[in-house]
């Protein structure tokens, strides 16, 4: 941000979190790069284009995408269950299930999760208003907040990010735990879960749909760059098949590729390929707008306030909807 509101032109390609897509291209800091996307969109799975995607222009090109899956003991139940609702159900006769609570942007993308399957929305269609307080979202705060009270989240859930709840889910102490994929080889290394789970991409909410949050990074060319053409070249050659595969069997990332899923040697890394590629295509991306970050303190502070049992859920919904309005009007 430094470089690019100085107008340098040292740095020509930037690794550029999805969530930064609005604001840097309202910014006027990136360069346009709808023909070269146009051109190579059928090799890209659909939903990752959302996330270079601003007032119908593409800014930028995807390089690694995420999704979250929920993990479930096989040695506690049989099969994954259809819907959150059985998964609640469920977890409140077990160990429970274990999420991202506490107040940052992991709750955010797991209240979205939930309520974009409930058929929830967060800003209008041109991006303009709040749309946050509605009933489909209220139904989905309220699941969430009569899953801690009925015990099927334990409280601790309120203060707990991706890690506090990997170290859980790895001890044996919950049946389910929502999660990103880099803890599926880590729980495989675990003494209490290794051969002892599965993953899955999320179920739906009974009564909507199946969602999950994009996570991930592109690639974008600074409009400062001297050497647009040779930076275009570059992120040509860092998104194409062969040095996907490449990071995905070393690293274990997630591609925003649809051809890298049936390479051979990514299924050995990855056997959960096909899972994580379903969780990809039905995930979406988070709210698009220039004030994100505003946007974002406003679900997950009043949503974590709902959960610790502070206010009630319509009243959560309320204050989010006002001080996402008063963002919204900062641009």
């Amino acid at each position: 941000m430094q470089r690019q509101e100085a107008k340098a032109a040292d740095c020509d390609v930037f690794y550029s979190d999805v969530i930064w897509t609005a604001e840097f291209a309202q910014q006027k800091w990136l360069y346009d790069t709808t023909p070269y996307v146009e051109a190579r969109k059928d090799e890209f799975i659909p939903s990752t284009l959302a996330t270079i995607t601003y007032q119908d222009k593409q800014w930028g090109v995807p390089h690694k995408t995420n999704a979250g899956f929920l993990y479930y003991r096989t040695d506690q139940v049989d099969k994954a269950p259809a819907t959150w609702q059985e998964v609640y159900d469920v977890a409140a006769e077990k160990d429970g299930i274990v999420y991202q609570g506490a107040s940052y942007e992991g709750l955010t993308v797991h209240f979205l999760e939930l309520a974009f399957a409930a058929g929830g929305k967060v800003l209008s269609a041109d991006g303009k208003q709040s749309e946050i307080d509605s009933p489909e979202n209220a139904k989905a705060l309220k699941f969430m907040v009569d899953g801690v009270k009925t015990g099927a989240a334990p409280e601790a859930v309120t203060t707990s990010m991706e890690e506090p709840a990997r170290r859980t889910f790895e001890a044996g102490r919950a049946t389910f735990m929502r999660n990103w994929p880099y803890c599926y080889a880590l729980a495989q290394e675990a003494e209490k879960t290794k051969g002892k789970f599965a993953v899955v991409p999320f179920p739906a909410f009974e009564g909507g749909g199946k969602a999950g949050i994009l996570g991930g990074a592109n690639l974008v060319i600074s409009t400062f760059s001297k050497n647009p053409g040779a930076s275009l070249k570059f992120i040509d050659y860092m998104t194409h098949d062969e040095r996907q595969s490449e990071d995905v069997v070393k690293f274990s990332d997630a591609t925003p590729l649809k051809a890298v899923y049936e390479d051979p040697a990514v299924k050995k890394a990855q056997p959960f390929s096909d899972a994580l590629k379903t969780g990809v295509e039905q995930a979406k991306t988070r709210p698009v707008s220039p004030v994100y970050t505003q946007v974002s303190s406003a679900i997950y502070k009043n949503v974590n306030q709902a959960l610790s049992g502070n206010v009630t859920p319509e009243e959560a919904l309320k204050q989010a909807q006002t001080d996402m309005d008063k963002a919204l009007e900062t641009f």
